[in-house]
């Protein structure tokens, strides 16, 4: 057992890994805030490179001509008012947007609210986009690129094996069956091999509810868009074997909870700006808040050599049970 089944006559090292990423693919788009646009990497991969993880915007919501003036917070516990002595000149709430003048001034022809010193007009409080703005990001491609070391053996290896040529990667697409080796994958393959629907996790978070519409109106704003993939590259290699069988294998799982009963600040989302400046010198931003999906690359495995030492050990301990 422990010589044939558990290898004992094998020394182990476990892997060292590098993880760089390149994700390709064009969206085109048409709203009433930037009108007809043509999104690339450079625009919905955020932030350029990463350390084995990328992040592709799937969804925004999008408050342009931001400046920085008076106006009147949105609607809330702390900001809602009916005179000025409702309202605490220099108060910052951080579930807020600004910080109040003591003014309490006019929201909409019913409502008053707080004024604020901000970058106004306010971000839309509002429900993103369904279907989501950049739905294309399904067809959209990554190429992964991982390099593995077993400094105990001196080996070293990459994803890209060597049968594999500039013509074969500029035209394959990874597949468990017909393209097991290719190291370009389709973000929404990644998504359904995961057991998930990428338009769905894109839309909701992972929640079908155009499905399930009791679960639209009881959840609400609790669920939100975005979520976070994971991509799982496993190296197990038995060195006593010729290099070309040392290959990868690939999984795919979903890491983030998408848990119904426990669905408070579920999904994934943050917000950036792009700043300007007019011939006045004035300066002025369009501010995006950006759902998204996150890939975060995992590399695991363990290496295994035929060695004397461990040979001894075992064959030591053996002996010494067998004395026993």
């Amino acid at each position: 057992y422990v010589f044939f089944c558990d290898k004992g006559y094998q020394d182990t090292d476990t892997v060292i890994s590098s993880v760089t990423t390149k994700v390709k693919g064009i969206a085109l788009t048409n709203t009433s805030d930037l009108g007809l646009r043509i999104w690339d990497a450079a625009d919905y991969v955020i932030p350029a490179q990463e350390e084995s993880s990328f992040f592709v915007l799937t969804n925004l919501i999008i408050t342009p001509n931001q400046t920085q003036s008076c106006c009147a917070e949105n609607p809330g516990p702390r900001s809602s008012c009916s005179t000025d002595q409702d309202c605490e000149k220099g108060l910052v709430n951080k579930h807020k947007t600004g910080m109040q003048t003591g003014r309490c001034i006019q929201f909409s022809a019913s409502e008053k609210t707080c004024e604020v010193l901000a970058w106004c007009p306010l971000e839309k409080e509002a429900n993103p986009p369904d279907p989501p703005l950049l739905a294309e990001a399904e067809k959209f491609t990554v190429l992964i690129k991982n390099g593995i070391h077993y400094p105990k053996f001196h080996f070293r290896k990459r994803n890209i094996l060597p049968h594999v040529n500039s013509s074969y990667l500029s035209q394959c697409v990874f597949n468990r069956t017909t393209d097991p080796d290719c190291p370009i994958f389709r973000l929404g393959d990644i998504a359904s091999e995961a057991g998930e629907d990428f338009q769905t996790m894109a839309v909701h978070g992972g929640v079908n509810l155009a499905a399930e519409p009791d679960l639209r109106s009881a959840l609400g704003l609790c669920v939100t868009q975005g979520g976070v993939m994971g991509v799982q590259i496993r190296w197990d290699c038995d060195l006593d074997w010729p290099e070309s069988w040392c290959v990868p294998t690939y999984t795919f799982r979903r890491l983030d909870n998408k848990d119904l009963k426990n669905n408070v600040t579920t999904g994934y989302n943050f917000r950036f700006a792009k700043y300007y400046k007019n011939e006045r010198g004035q300066e002025s931003r369009t501010l995006f808040k950006g759902y998204g999906i996150r890939f975060d690359i995992k590399v695991f495995g363990t290496g295994r050599k035929s060695s004397a030492l461990p040979i001894l050990l075992n064959l030591g301990a053996s002996l010494g049970l067998l004395g026993t």
